[in-house]
């Protein structure tokens, strides 16, 4: 656990020195969303920007009305992770789980120190962990020690199931980094209500072997999800065709998603260096935070 803690420590330095080297914006910014939150409403008055009205409210008959909001004192980032059996591919050490975990780790340890709430959800086709967010160090240590401690329950994936569970749970707007393969069906219109609800991060965990297995001839695949083992011919163009489609496809129907809903959208690949990536993805974020 000590040589782990000093192994994501190292991760979020280096994230941090590079950040503040660039100018990009203090670190707080990576997790900020709107910085306000709804308060209420209040009456129009002369000067007022008509896209706070509140149309709903003026709807009523009673005059015109205007939405009004206070200013956030602190962000809630919640961690989704995916840990059904699909994330158990790619080499020892270095699989796609492994890969979640560490960026888990990172954001925890990094949100802990800009005081902000960190909550994780660990999901399969069930609920396999929840930590409530909270602040503190203690609470990063919490979620490394359970993402560490993991003893999954199923295999199976239900991506819907865990958006429906942060819908229900995570009341109000925060930071939504969901980290997955994303390899499942029906998901897409409560994803888009997860994305108008919060301010929503889709990190997309791939490995190499899933669009391009090596020339082999007729070879046994264990499929996790389902308990079975099917054999293919990954010699053959018209599999390996298939499969470079089926992958990009997926990762296709993803950014088309999430430029939809405005969604801030990730892919990292096992054997890329992921902290590099999420560097860039932070400092999008905060020239994003300046020009809004």
């Amino acid at each position: 656990m000590k040589e782990l803690l000093r192994k994501l420590r190292k991760y979020e330095i280096r994230i941090r020195k590079i950040i503040n080297s660039q100018r990009q914006g203090d670190f707080r910014s990576i997790f900020k969303g709107t910085g306000l939150e709804f308060d209420g409403v209040r009456p129009y008055q002369y000067g007022d920007d008509v896209r706070s009205i509140d149309w709903n409210v003026t709807a009523k008959g009673h005059g015109t009305f205007v939405k009004t909001f206070i200013e956030e004192k602190e962000q809630t980032v919640f961690l989704i992770l995916d840990v059904s059996g699909s994330q158990e591919i790619g080499s020892p050490g270095n699989q796609k789980l492994d890969i979640g975990r560490e960026i888990c780790g990172v954001l925890a340890l990094s949100s802990i120190k800009e005081l902000s709430q960190v909550g994780l959800l660990c999901f399969s086709d069930q609920k396999e962990i929840y930590v409530r967010p909270s602040k503190g160090s203690r609470q990063a240590y919490q979620i490394i020690s359970k993402l560490y401690n993991l003893k999954r329950l199923s295999a199976k994936t239900d991506l819907d199931k865990a958006i429906r569970f942060t819908l229900n749970t995570i009341k109000r707007k925060s930071v939504i980094i969901f980290i997955s393969d994303f390899i499942d069906e029906g998901y897409e219109k409560n994803l888009k209500a997860l994305a108008k609800k919060h301010d929503l991060v889709l990190i997309h965990i791939t490995d190499k072997r899933e669009s391009k297995l090596p020339k082999l001839g007729i070879i046994p695949v264990y499929d996790k999800e389902n308990n079975q083992t099917i054999w293919v011919n990954s010699s053959s163009p018209v599999f390996r065709s298939q499969l470079a489609k089926t992958y990009s496809d997926n990762s296709q129907m993803l950014q088309n998603l999430s430029n939809r809903t405005e969604t801030t959208y990730l892919q990292i690949q096992t054997d890329e260096d992921f902290v590099t990536k999420l560097i860039r993805l932070f400092k999008v974020r905060n020239k994003m935070q300046k020009i809004g």
